[in-house]
């Protein structure tokens, strides 16, 4: 298995610096060896000429048959063997070599032939050599310290771009969630004379983006609550002249047409109060399970409720029970029985209610993306639904669920069917009021008369 590299070696910083590094290292590199081979170039001449004087001077005294100067003898035992060798072929040179009396302190040899025999002088290059070193040392430490202020200084810089770009990702995260009035508010784009970067141009382009957005998307949500309340005034009417035809089928079929006409203009209400965000919740204590098995006998379907773990959550009565009810319609309407709606608790507290058919199963976009307004497709495997639907129950569903701080998803089961999983905030433990333990089924639909002030809101909406 090949191994991951760590998620920070991805970021431009971490990319930035290694940049800075490697430059710097081969900038001090070429600076230095450039540096070094010239100052070595001039001290080897400087030692070179210096030798080859004395050289000159021990020549002459030799030919005189004058005492030699110190440092100046023929065949000496530390000239070195390759420049003895070309003493010994009648021609002058020099090398850097060890000095015999001296151990191993550098000498600069030169040498020249001397009656068949090498003539040989050494200079102390004791000095010189370290003079080199010391050149050496000092190029590595101010590289080393020239990289790390530069790193300092490059990280500082990065560190300030990628900041406002990761506050850019941020603003732009928030928009895609559904927060139209984030921006990112960069000082550099409110002037029209301001010197702007470009990151400075990303982030106006974005703000621009969201304020034309934004300013769309009410406009939408204004045109469709116009429409939906000019249309309910006279469905009203439509609704009541309806009442007044003559029995037969031709009536029934006009009185169902405008009751759903009706149910889809109360669906538009609600959705353009739900993208508009006036919602207020209404929270107050309520047992899960009952609340289930109203949902259930209210919706008249044949929904059989189970009731693992019950619980109490403080909840929008009304509210949740649009959520449920608009689930086990959508269950009913586009999948197969049996549907059954369970009430648990999950692992770490939270209570949960799943609706689940046993038909071919969610598409595939729903499934990935959520449910979209005005789109209803067959289920997976090519089934059709029961009813064409118009798309709006399972949105209502999710906005309604979004109000509530509660997480709508779905999915499809292994063995078949659709799972609508609603996962709601941890109940504050009421006094006097604790979970009801042990599994429980409650088939449905029930018989008796629903109290008063107990039914489910609106009627659930198509999915």
């Amino acid at each position: 298995m090949k191994p991951r590299l760590p998620a920070w070696t991805a970021t431009l910083t971490f990319k930035a610096a290694c940049f800075i590094v490697l430059m710097c290292c081969a900038l001090a590199a070429v600076l230095g060896a450039l540096v070094h081979v010239e100052v070595t170039r001039q001290t080897v001449e400087t030692a070179r000429e210096k030798a080859l004087g004395r050289l000159a001077e021990a020549s002459r005294l030799y030919e005189a048959g004058e005492a030699l100067p110190p440092d100046s003898a023929v065949d000496p035992p530390g000239l070195p063997p390759s420049l003895r060798a070309l003493a010994l072929t009648g021609q002058r040179g020099t090398m850097v070599g060890d000095h015999g009396d001296h151990g191993d302190h550098p000498a600069m040899w030169a040498a020249a032939p001397a009656d068949g025999k090498a003539l040989a002088t050494a200079v102390d290059y004791t000095q010189s050599a370290g003079t080199i070193r010391g050149l050496d040392n000092a190029i590595i430490g101010s590289s080393v310290l020239a990289i790390g202020g530069t790193l300092l200084i490059g990280a500082f810089a990065v560190t300030r771009v990628t900041r406002r770009l990761h506050q850019t990702a941020t603003v732009a995260r928030r928009i895609t969630q559904g927060d139209l009035d984030a921006r990112v508010g960069d000082p550099r784009t409110k002037g029209p004379a301001g010197r702007q970067d470009e990151v400075a141009t990303v982030a106006g382009a974005l703000d621009t983006m969201a304020a034309t957005l934004q300013t769309k998307l009410l406009r939408e949500q204004r045109f469709t609550a116009d429409v939906a309340h000019e249309l309910r005034t006279p469905l009203t009417g439509l609704q009541a002249a309806s009442e007044l035809l003559p029995e037969g089928r031709p009536t029934q079929m006009v009185q169902e047409r405008v009751r759903t006409m009706r149910q889809l203009t109360e669906d538009l209400l609600e959705i353009s109060r739900l993208d508009a965000g006036s919602e207020r919740v209404e929270a107050e204590l309520q047992r899960l399970g009952r609340l289930a098995e109203r949902v259930v006998r209210a919706s008249g379907t044949a929904t059989e409720v189970v009731v693992v773990r019950d619980v109490y959550v403080e909840t929008d009565r009304r509210r949740l029970e649009r959520v449920l009810g608009n689930l086990v319609a959508n269950a009913h309407k586009h999948g197969q029985g049996p549907v059954v709606l369970t009430v648990d608790v999950s692992g770490d507290g939270q209570p949960v209610v799943t609706v689940r058919d046993h038909g071919e199963g969610y598409p595939e976009y729903l499934v990935a993306e959520g449910p979209q307004r005005f789109r209803t497709e067959p289920r997976a495997g090519g089934a059709g639904g029961k009813g064409a639907g118009t798309g709006l129950g399972l949105t209502i569903a999710v906005g309604q669920a979004v109000v509530l701080g509660a997480r709508l998803r779905f999915r499809n089961a292994e063995g078949g069917g659709a799972v609508a999983e609603l996962t709601l905030p941890v109940p504050a433990e009421p006094a006097g009021a604790g979970a009801d333990p042990g599994p429980g089924a409650a088939p449905g639909p029930g018989t008796g008369p629903e109290p008063p002030g107990t039914g489910p809101g609106p009627g659930p909406g198509p999915g």
